[in-house]
C-alpha cells in the first residue's frame, strides 16, 4: 500500500495513515513510509538525547542514507557533542546534517549569549525553531522521537500529524513506554548518552536543563521552575495577539508617577486619526504582531520587576521586525538601566510615583550621556 492519495485534503491523509499503521510494528511501518516514493523527501530530526539512539539505530538498519538532521544551538553540553559524532560513525549514518543559527541573525538578537536568562522563549525561536524551519524546507514529511509518557502537550500525540499545510510529521514511537525504549536500548546493546547515568532524562541545552534524578516527569529538568516544557519545536509557543486600543486609554495624564523621556515627547495621534498603543510584557512572542505593526504608534512594555530583563529583547525584536513607532518602558526599571535601555531601542521610560522618590530626575539626567555609559559603545570608540 502506498501512502495516500497525495490530491487529498492533508487531514484526510493523516487520518488514513493513522489508520493504516495504528497497530503496525515500529519497524515495520518505517521500513514502510521510507520506501514509499510519496516520502522521497523525508528527514529524521533528532537531538542526539537521552533516548535518541532508539530512533537512530532503527533508522540506520533500513537506511542510512536518509538525512538526519542534528540541531546544533552552540549551547549543547558538550557531552551531546561528543555523543553525537561517535554515534553517528558508529550507525554509519552517510548524510549527517549540522543545522545552526546563523551567525548574523545571533549577533542581532543575542550578541552576548544571555537571551536564554531573560526570555527562554525567544532564544529557542533563534536556536531551534527558526533553524529547523528553514533546514525542512523542500521536505514532505520528518520523523520526531516524541513520546506519550513524557506528558502534557505531548500526551496526545498521533503517530501521524500535520506539521505545515504540505509536510506531515511522523512519531514512530508515540506509543512506546520508558520500558519499551529501556528494552530496545538493552536487547540492541546501544550506548547511552553520558548524562543518563548522572540524572538526566532529557537533555537540551546546558544552561536550561538540569538533572531531574528520581522525579516521574520526563521533562521536569527542562527550563526549571519556568513553567516551559516545549522549545516550539513541536507545539507553538506564540501568545495570544495583543489587544490594541486607541490613544484614549494610554493618555499621559492618566499614568501617575514619573515620566522620563529619552528625547522629546511627540504628541500621539490626533482627533480625526486616534493613534493605536498597545500594551506587553516580556515574553511576548513578537512576530505576533506583525499584522498590526505598521499601525501601531506606541508599544509599552511592562517590566515587572528590576532583574527582568525580557523587556530588553523584546524591544530589540520589535525594532529588528521594523516597528518605528514609539517604544516605552514600564515598570520596575532603575536609572542605572537607561543605556540598557536605550541601546535596545526604548525611546521613554515610565515609573511609578513611589520609584520616582527613589529615583529622583537628577539621577536620571547623571545618566543621560548614556553612551559614555554603554560599554560596547565605548569598546567601538576604543576606549
Amino acid at each position: 500500500m502506498s501512502f495516500e492519495n497525495p490530491r487529498l485534503p492533508l487531514s484526510a491523509q493523516i487520518t488514513a495513515l493513522n489508520k493504516r499503521f495504528q497497530n503496525t510494528d515500529t519497524s515495520e511501518m518505517l521500513r514502510h513510509i521510507m520506501a514509499d516514493p510519496h516520502f522521497e523527501r523525508l528527514a529524521l530530526v533528532s537531538s542526539f538525547g537521552a533516548d535518541s539512539v532508539v530512533l537512530l539505530d532503527m533508522v540506520a538498519k533500513i537506511d542510512r542514507t536518509l538525512p538526519v538532521l542534528f540541531i546544533d544551538t552552540e549551547m549543547l553540553f558538550h557531552q551531546t557533542l561528543a555523543y553525537q559524532q561517535k554515534l553517528a560513525a558508529d550507525l554509519g549514518l552517510q548524510d549527517l546534517r549540522r543545522i545552526s543559527p546563523s551567525r548574523e541573525t545571533v549577533l542581532e538578537r543575542d550578541f552576548e549569549n544571555l537571551l536564554h536568562r531573560s526570555d527562554t522563549n525567544a532564544c529557542c525561536t533563534l536556536r531551534k525553531t527558526e533553524p529547523l524551519a528553514r533546514a525542512l524546507a523542500g521536505f514532505k514529511g520528518w520523523i520526531s522521537g516524541r513520546k506519550r509518557y513524557q506528558g502534557d502537550a505531548r500526551a496526545t500525540i498521533q503517530l501521524f500529524e500535520a506539521d505545515t499545510e504540505q509536510r506531515i510529521k511522523i512519531n514512530p514511537l508515540a506509543h512506546w513506554s520508558r520500558d519499551d525504549l529501556a528494552r530496545y536500548i538493552a536487547t540492541h546493546n546501544l550506548p547511552r548518552h553520558p548524562l543518563v547515568a548522572k540524572g538526566f532524562k532529557s537533555i537540551g541545552c546546558a544552561p536550561c536543563t538540569t538533572p531531574s534524578g528520581t522525579v516521574s516527569d520526563e521533562r521536569a529538568g527542562r527550563w526549571e521552575g519556568q513553567g516551559k516544557t516545549e522549545c516550539g519545536i513541536h507545539f507553538d509557543l506564540q501568545s495570544a495577539a495583543p489587544a490594541i486600543v486607541t490613544d484614549a486609554g494610554f493618555a499621559d495624564e492618566d499614568w501617575t508617577g514619573g515620566f522620563h523621556g529619552f528625547g522629546a515627547l511627540p504628541t500621539l495621534g490626533a482627533e480625526n486619526n486616534p493613534a493605536l498603543a498597545v500594551d506587553l510584557e516580556g515574553g511576548f512572542i513578537v512576530k505576533n504582531l506583525l499584522p498590526w505593526i505598521a499601525q501601531i504608534d506606541l508599544i509599552r512594555v511592562d517590566f515587572p520587576v528590576f532583574s527582568d530583563g525580557r523587556g530588553f529583547s523584546l524591544a530589540r525584536q520589535l525594532r529588528l521586525l521594523g516597528f518605528v513607532g514609539r517604544l516605552r518602558a514600564k515598570g520596575h526599571i532603575l536609572a542605572d538601566q537607561y543605556a540598557m535601555a536605550r541601546r535596545s531601542g526604548f525611546d521613554e521610560v515610565e515609573i511609578d510615583a513611589a520609584l520616582a522618590r527613589r529615583q529622583p530626575e537628577p539621577i536620571w539626567q547623571a545618566r543621560a550621556n548614556w553612551q559614555a555609559r554603554d560599554y560596547q559603545n565605548r569598546l567601538r570608540q576604543g576606549a
